[in-house]
């Protein structure tokens, strides 16, 4: 059995810094829409529980709870991730806005 042949492929990307850094904030923004997206998942999850009052034992209220909590610690998680991720690519902006000035 031989190796396998792989062509050599050398791409031509051509991505400025302001190109890059713009790619990274429109990321964030996505995420943030996504993280969005399930906030108000798990808020029409509680709002159909009470209107329907599919659950009529406690038992039942405390997992969906549960079950809500679990999902917006997660949420929140990421949310603290995302804010890095901001803060590093505002540094970013600022290293390129004083590199256009002259500044080191």
């Amino acid at each position: 059995m031989g190796m396998p042949k792989i062509p050599d492929v050398t791409p031509d990307i051509d991505i400025t810094r302001e190109d890059a850094i713009n790619l990274l904030l429109a990321s964030i923004a996505f995420e943030e829409l996504g993280l969005a997206h399930i906030i108000n998942a798990e808020g029409e999850k509680i709002q159909d529980m009470l209107e329907n009052n599919k659950c009529n034992v406690l038992d039942d209220y405390l997992k969906i709870n549960d079950s809500v909590s679990k999902s917006l610690q997660t949420v929140i998680k990421k949310e603290m991730l995302l804010q890095f991720k901001l803060e590093n690519v505002l540094d970013l902006i600022d290293k390129s806005e004083k590199k256009d000035k002259g500044c080191k």
